[in-house]
C-alpha cells in the first residue's frame, strides 16, 4: 500500500488539478481501515470551500443499452466543448469475493485518454442498491480538482438508481428500440424519475424502430406525474456509436439547469440532497460502529447459525446484539 501523505498534501494536489493526488486521495477516501477514516475526513473538510460548482449526471439504463459507449461518446462531445469531465463508473462487486471487474477503463478506451477527462472505476461493495458507498465523497474530490461535469454511471435498472438521482442534478435513463416490450418493462418509479429518456443505437435499421419508441416514451411519460422541477421530460434518440444526437442531449441538460436554476430548484435539490447525505451517514457510522463492537462480534456467529437453523427468530437475535451493544457502550461511559 502506498504511503499515505499528510492531509494537506492530498487538499494541495488536488486544487492544483493534479491526477495522481486525486486517485490517491479516492483511495484515501474509500478505503474501509480505521486509521484512513480521520485523513478522509480531514481532506474532505479541506476541499470543501472548492466543491459544488460542477454539474452532476446520472446516468442508467438497461443491460445491452451501451451505456459505456454512450459515456465514452458524449464525454468526448463535452471535452470538444473545452470541459474538463469526471466519469464515476459503479461497477458490481462479487457477493462472494468482494472484488469487482472494474474494466470502465478498458471499454472506454479514447476517452481515457483525454487530457480533459478523468475515470474513477468504483466497486459497489456491500453498499445499498450498488451504488458506491463514497460516491458522493468522490465527487467533492472531482468537483476540488476543477472537473465541470460529473457523469455517474449506475450499474442497471433496480434500487441503486433511488440512490443515484439522490446524488445528482439530471438523471439519464438510456433505452432501446425493439428489444421488446420496453414500457412493460420500466417500472413506473424509474419513469418518474428521469430528466430525459434517449433512445440509444438509433442507426442503420434501427432508426425507424427508435423514432417511433421516443413517440411511445413521449406518450407513457404525459401519464406520469409532474415533476417538481418544473421541467417536462425530453425523450431523445441518439448513436452512441456514430457519435450522433450527443448536442441535442446537452442542449436539454442546458436547458434544464437553466430553467431549475431560475426556479430555485436546482439550490434546493442540493440542499435536500445533503440534508439526506447527514441522515444516510448517520446510518452508516452507527452500522460499522455497531458491528466492529466486541461484544457484538463475541455473540454475533453463534447468534447466525441460531437463525440460520430456525432456532431462534431474527427480530430476537436482533434485539439481543443491540442490547449488548448498548450495555457495552454504558459501560464504558461509567469506566
Amino acid at each position: 500500500m502506498p504511503k499515505r501523505l499528510t492531509a494537506d498534501a492530498y487538499i494541495d494536489g488536488i486544487l492544483n488539478g493534479d491526477r495522481v493526488m486525486l486517485s490517491r486521495a479516492i483511495t484515501v477516501i474509500e478505503s474501509r481501515l480505521r486509521g484512513d477514516k480521520k485523513l478522509a475526513s480531514a481532506i474532505l473538510q479541506g476541499i470543501l470551500p472548492k466543491t459544488g460548482n460542477a454539474l452532476r449526471i446520472g446516468i442508467t439504463g438497461v443491460p445491452g443499452v451501451g451505456k459505456s459507449t454512450f459515456i465514452e461518446a458524449f464525454g468526448q462531445y463535452l471535452t470538444s466543448l473545452g470541459k474538463h469531465i469526471a466519469v464515476l463508473a459503479i461497477d458490481p462487486s462479487s457477493r462472494i469475493s468482494g472484488g469487482s471487474i472494474l474494466g470502465d477503463k478498458t471499454r472506454m478506451e479514447n476517452l481515457a485518454h483525454d487530457s480533459r477527462a478523468y475515470i474513477r472505476p468504483s466497486s459497489t461493495g456491500l453498499s445499498l442498491g450498488g451504488v458506491a458507498r463514497n460516491t458522493r465523497n468522490v465527487m467533492l474530490l472531482c468537483e476540488a480538482a476543477g472537473y465541470e461535469v460529473i457523469l455517474v454511471e449506475t450499474v442497471g435498472v433496480g434500487q441503486s438508481e433511488t440512490l443515484v438521482k439522490g446524488m445528482t442534478d439530471f438523471f439519464l435513463l438510456l433505452m432501446l428500440a425493439g428489444a421488446g416490450d420496453e414500457l412493460q418493462g420500466i417500472k413506473k418509479g424509474i419513469m418518474e424519475m428521469v430528466d430525459a429518456i434517449a433512445i440509444n443505437k438509433a442507426d442503420g435499421v434501427n432508426e425507424l424502430l427508435a423514432n417511433q419508441a421516443v413517440s411511445d416514451y413521449q406518450s407513457a411519460l404525459h401519464l406520469m406525474s409532474h415533476s417538481t422541477s418544473g421541467f417536462t421530460a425530453r425523450v431523445l434518440s441518439c448513436s452512441a456509436l456514430e457519435r450522433r444526437g450527443m448536442d441535442t442531449i446537452w442542449e436539454t441538460i442546458e436547458e434544464y439547469v437553466k430553467l431549475t436554476n431560475s426556479n430555485g430548484f436546482f439550490v434546493k435539490n442540493r440542499q435536500s440532497q445533503n440534508m439526506d447525505q447527514l441522515h444516510s451517514s448517520i446510518q452508516q457510522a452507527l452500522q460499522d460502529r455497531f458491528y466492529e463492537n466486541n461484544a457484538v462480534k463475541s455473540r454475533l456467529l453463534s447468534l447466525e447459525k441460531m437463525v440460520s437453523e430456525g432456532n431462534e427468530l431474527p427480530v430476537n437475535a436482533a434485539e439481543h446484539l443491540i442490547d449488548l451493544y448498548l450495555n457495552s457502550q454504558t459501560s464504558l461511559d461509567k469506566s
